[in-house]
């Protein structure tokens, strides 16, 4: 019996190769990116996008499968005459490392390549690990817009519409009822069946995020800048993934007040630092805008942690009956040192796990605070 295989130019498993190439480098991108995305999200070629610039990330190139043979060493399968046991070694790998180490290496490298992805690419893979967490679906709900549910059927409709399923199971009762006996099944005017819809508010639950700022003079363009790459995403994951999330901007050093979006991530620093004013203020809109009872309420704040020691205990006091009336609340602390402010040490006193501490020291730590905050 001949078990040859033969290939038939018209085998579709042929043509599918190139589409199997087109996903293998998809996945082998995203794998790039995900192992990146520290610091892709600080990139300023990101964070100042307008949604139409590209930047390149480097990454290894795809290779077709294939055998390789390490010929330095003697004995393979099926080669030399030298009678070998199990559990005989046959060789040791003694060949130097790819470029590693002091000096100049002998051994060639990997081959790396550089991958063009846009905006959308990373935000579409960070945004897959980001939530609002602790979301109340219970809180009252406003209505964002209608929408339409096919719940009827009918006989006269949009052909755009027309019901496949239905109008079939009508033309073979129709035929089995009258008793036809013809293989084929001709579907008649009187078969047809439309799916209809009627317009029905959908409900989303109400949410307000409180975007907390210092502008204080001790924050110098390091903290400025991850700041406000934070809220960048921040701001752009809650309107990609919630149509109804309300968001308000807040910026303080001994005072505070609130600004527009733009004002927010263009604002200067100066004066002195009192965090507890940005949290008096945060209290008084959510009593007068937000009732607990009716809203999902998110405070974040970012400091530089150098707020004013008198202030700290006035500062405690407000965070707590902040996180006694929101879902979750976030303070963020960015930090040169290696040592915590005395605001951090003082929040540490609430052991409410809705307030999450975050502390950033480098770039690439914001893509954990987001998760840390957001997840």
């Amino acid at each position: 019996m001949n078990d040859d295989i033969i290939v038939n130019r018209d085998d579709w498993s042929l043509h599918r190769k190139g589409y199997q190439d087109q996903n293998r480098h998809k996945e082998k991108v995203q794998e790039a990116i995900k192992n990146q995305l520290g610091d892709l999200i600080v990139d300023e070629s990101i964070i100042l996008t307008d949604g139409k610039r590209t930047m390149k990330i480097p990454m290894r190139s795809l290779e077709e499968f294939r055998f390789r043979y390490d010929f330095n060493k003697k004995n393979h399968t099926g080669q030399g005459t030298k009678k070998m046991a199990p559990g005989d070694i046959l060789a040791r790998d003694n060949a130097k490392g790819k470029g590693t180490g002091s000096g100049a290496g002998e051994e060639p490298g990997i081959d790396i390549y550089e991958a063009e992805i846009s905006y959308e690419d990373i935000a579409a893979i960070l945004f897959e690990e980001l939530c609002l967490p602790n979301l109340d679906d219970k809180k009252r709900p406003l209505i964002a817009h209608d929408k339409p549910e096919f719940n009827d059927v009918r006989k006269k409709g949009l052909m755009a519409n027309i019901d496949k399923k239905r109008t079939l199971i009508e033309a073979i009762k129709r035929q089995a009822r009258d008793a036809q006996t013809d293989e084929s099944l001709k579907i008649t005017p009187d078969d047809l069946r439309f799916k209809t819809w009627e317009p029905h508010p959908n409900y989303e639950t109400n949410a307000v995020i409180l975007a907390m700022m210092d502008t204080s003079g001790s924050m110098g363009q390091f903290e400025k800048y991850i700041a406000r790459t934070f809220f960048f995403w921040m701001v752009r994951f809650l309107r990609t993934k919630y149509g109804n999330v309300e968001m308000r901007f807040l910026a303080h050093h001994t005072e505070a007040k609130e600004v527009t979006e733009e004002e927010f991530f263009t604002r200067g620093e100066s004066g002195g630092t009192r965090c507890s004013s940005v949290y008096q203020l945060a209290l008084e809109m959510i009593q007068k805008d937000y009732p607990p009872a009716h809203y999902n309420i998110y405070p974040v704040h970012f400091t530089d942690g150098d707020n004013i020691g008198s202030d700290n205990s006035r500062a405690l006091s407000l965070m707590q009956k902040l996180v006694e009336i929101s879902q979750v609340v976030g303070y963020g602390e960015i930090l040169r040192t290696h040592y915590s402010s005395t605001l951090m040490a003082t929040l540490k006193r609430i052991t409410d796990p809705k307030l999450r501490l975050v502390t950033i020291r480098d770039r690439n730590e914001v893509y954990g605070a987001l998760k840390a905050v957001f997840s």
